[in-house]
């Protein structure tokens, strides 16, 4: 009779035992990771809202354990940031899509840089801002799919000001402006 019930409990823990593993497993070999270009697309379709969306990765960027992607998303311009586990795998932590619009700028979490990504769509050449009362200017190539990086000046403190942005098509024309 005890052989009979030590069978059982036997029986029992090995069972328990196959059941954690296959959780263990299910759940490790679905994770999404964006380590590449194909992952990055699967990570982005699996979050809530872009199911049935459109992506074209336009650029991926690493900054030591951050890795920072513009793409857009039924033609509308977006960023997503991974950070990289212990396993150096990189598990995506936020992602801002800005719908309708051809041009965005976007300040990717800890980077000290403005991330412009832009539609085919964009009319905008040139765009000026002054940040801590230095005046910077970047370009862009209109009508194109793109993403470009402006890095903000050296400062004793993290505290930036963003003022009289500028915005110009092609041929040098004011588009818009923003005080």
């Amino acid at each position: 009779m005890k052989k009979g019930k030590l069978t059982f409990f036997t029986l029992t823990i090995l069972v328990l035992l196959l059941i954690g593993f296959l959780a263990f497993y299910f759940i490790d070999n679905h994770q999404l990771y964006g380590n590449d270009r194909d992952s990055i697309v699967k990570v982005i379709k699996s979050i809530k809202g872009y199911e049935n969306k459109s992506i074209e990765i336009l650029e991926v960027k690493d900054f030591n354990d951050l890795r920072v992607v513009g793409f857009l998303s039924d033609n509308s311009p977006g960023y997503i940031q991974f950070r990289k586990n212990k396993d150096d795998n990189f598990v995506w932590n936020y992602v801002q899509v800005r719908d309708d619009e051809t041009f965005s700028s976007f300040i990717p979490d800890h980077l000290r840089m403005f991330m412009f990504v832009a539609n085919n769509e964009n009319e905008i050449a040139k765009m000026q801002v002054s940040i801590i009362g230095q005046k910077f200017e970047q370009k862009f190539i209109p009508y194109r799919a793109t993403v470009a990086w402006v890095d903000f000046p050296e400062t004793d403190n993290s505290q930036y000001e963003f003022r009289n942005y500028k915005y110009y098509d092609k041929d040098g024309n004011l588009i818009k402006e923003i005080n």
